[in-house]
């Protein structure tokens, strides 16, 4: 079965896999931004990112030299921003450390941060020609079909099985090839609602082709609802017709990023008196609040947001940074300068247009 499986599956990949800019010249930083900006992010959303990338940064020196404003600018709209901000921290690490090269030893690559098991075995043997296998969302869906797994792959005992089936036919000396071939084969053939089996190299030995049950695997273990808040933030301008902005703590969601202060609306409150809490307790000051300027609606992984925004001067003439890194004022026209999620970015350009 190994033999049978590699075989046909290196033979598809030589003919049917994907033509990517980093599987032209697979050197190891390439390879390394190419996989974290695909965690959890489609192929036709990154390759624009990643040409921009590496045109900014086109090597790990140029990337750990660069601020983390600059990082996070080329980042925005990728989404999962801890990736941009270990990718910033691991290349001067890998400087400092490393003599400006990655390691090959996927030991040494997890030690970086942003860098786990997955990541590290594609490095590993995609760059360096490691004997080491991967496991992502498409390899999952391949061998849970090709073997009948049991298990939910979305729980450890999931994942240990499709580990120790991909551990077991890895192909030696062929794995970088062979772990992109089932990667590929999962984005392109074995898709998860209506995967083109006839089209599929591996049909004769798939379990789940075979007894027609490929709709019932990967089994997967049922997630919780997904929450829903309503938030407000303030457009705060001074004499200047300049707006406020503030920087997020490193160690939170969209960390570094900056945004239009306010917060989560608790029970019981208006959406003017919540976001005039949300201010005194993040910068210390109290704030008019004036018309709305627009409701925005974003959903994020594990919950979806509807904010409002409003219009608003400070009522007092100081502020104080009470959860925030950073505080600027900053003229509409120049806001693109500063990176944000996409709730933010909505009310920027929202903004920038009733400026214009």
């Amino acid at each position: 079965m190994p033999n049978a499986l590699s075989n046909q599956l290196l033979s598809w990949y030589a003919d049917h896999g994907r033509s990517l800019p980093w599987r032209e010249r697979p050197e190891p930083y390439a390879v390394w931004i190419s996989e974290i900006m695909a965690q959890q992010t489609r192929l036709e959303t990154v390759l624009p990112y990643y040409r921009r990338w590496m045109t900014l940064f086109p090597d790990i020196a140029t990337l750990a030299a660069a601020s983390q404003q600059d990082v996070l600018n080329a980042w925005e709209g990728l989404g999962y921003y801890s990736r941009a901000r270990n990718l910033h921290k691991a290349a001067g690490i890998v400087v400092r450390e490393h003599g400006g090269q990655l390691p090959a030893d996927p030991t040494r690559l997890q030690s970086l941060p942003g860098i786990g098991r997955y990541t590290a075995g594609a490095v590993a043997s995609i760059a360096f020609g490691r004997d080491e296998p991967v496991v992502d969302g498409n390899v999952k869906r391949v061998y849970a079909r090709l073997f009948l797994v049991e298990e939910p792959i979305n729980t450890p005992q999931g994942e240990q099985a499709i580990w120790s089936l991909a551990a077991a036919h890895l192909p030696a000396g062929q794995a970088g090839n062979f772990n992109q071939a089932l990667m590929d084969l999962g984005a392109l053939v074995c898709l998860p609602k209506q995967p083109d089996c006839p089209a599929c190299p591996l049909n004769a030995i798939c379990l789940a082709a075979q007894q027609g049950k490929t709709g019932a695997y990967p089994r997967k273990k049922p997630r919780p609802e997904v929450p829903h808040y309503t938030v407000t933030a303030a457009v705060i301008r001074d004499q200047h017709g300049q707006v406020l902005l503030t920087q997020r703590p490193e160690n939170v969601l969209l960390g570094g990023l900056w945004e239009f202060p306010g917060g989560k609306q608790e029970a019981g409150e208006t959406l003017k008196s919540c976001l005039k809490r949300e201010i005194r307790e993040e910068l210390a000051c109290t704030i008019d609040v004036h018309e709305a300027l627009g409701i925005f609606r974003h959903a994020y992984t594990h919950f979806k947001v509807t904010l409002h925004a409003f219009h608003a001067r400070l009522a007092t003439e100081r502020f104080e940074l009470l959860y925030h890194q950073a505080a600027r004022w900053v003229p509409p026209e120049l806001l693109d300068e500063y990176p944000m999620g996409k709730i933010d970015r909505m009310i920027a350009r929202q903004l920038q247009d009733n400026t214009g």
